[in-house]
């Protein structure tokens, strides 16, 4: 965090936007919406739970149209990570005396921005999906240890409880646990503490329905779900 900090100059800065916006372009294609229109000629937004993401394309235009989802919005988080990686050097460079930020910021940078992209979309009206796939995507480049015990968590609580929405919120808090308990590094704390605020903002209608008991389980065929 503190290195980070250091590299603030107009160059670092600069660098940061220019991620970030591209990040975000890609993040907005919403594999979801383009899925539904070509395979079913429907607005995905305006079908089912209203919630331009995999399960609900799934629920609404099938398992393979929902499969093409899962894979299109993996992608382009992915696209989004290995960029930075391979564009920007593995750590923090000295140039000139100046310290620049290198790809470790560079990658939570890139992470927030696609999410931002897929739930905000400029292409669709800022409508989008709740970013649970490209959030995952995003943590697993970031710490590969703590995106995988977070999907751990979240596919066993949606085993246990039967709720996607549910196994999400769990998912990206436990992301949150795992770095605080390992110590991470501040500005790694922060960009998953983002992810996890993001997530239990876009949930928040499902939020309130697991409070009243009416949110749909996994297996119903009409659900109003994430």
């Amino acid at each position: 965090m503190t290195q980070w900090l250091a590299g603030l100059n107009m160059t670092s800065i600069i660098t940061q936007v220019i991620i970030m916006a591209a990040a975000y372009l890609i993040g907005s294609i919403n594999t979801a919406i383009i899925v539904g229109k070509l395979k079913s000629n429907i607005d995905i937004r305006e079908h089912g739970s209203g919630n331009a993401g995999m399960t609900n394309t799934m629920r609404t235009s099938g398992k393979m149209a929902g499969i093409l989802v899962m894979l299109g919005d993996v992608l382009k988080a992915v696209i989004v990570m290995v960029a930075v990686m391979v564009i920007f050097p593995m750590n923090d460079v000295l140039i000139d005396g100046v310290l620049y930020a290198g790809r470790a910021e560079y990658l939570y940078i890139a992470g927030a921005g696609a999410v931002l992209g897929h739930n905000f979309p400029i292409y669709f009206g800022f409508k989008g999906g709740k970013g649970v796939l490209v959030s995952l995507v995003a943590i697993l480049f970031a710490h590969p240890a703590i995106g995988l015990a977070m999907f751990l968590v979240a596919i066993a609580t949606m085993a246990i409880w039967r709720y996607v929405s549910l196994g999400s919120i769990v998912g990206a808090i436990s992301a949150v646990v795992f770095a605080w308990i390992l110590d991470v590094d501040g500005y790694l704390l922060a960009y998953f503490a983002f992810l996890a605020v993001l997530c239990l903002k876009m949930h928040s209608s499902n939020i309130v329905r697991l409070i009243n008991g009416e949110e749909n389980k996994i297996g119903r065929r009409k659900a109003v779900n994430s």
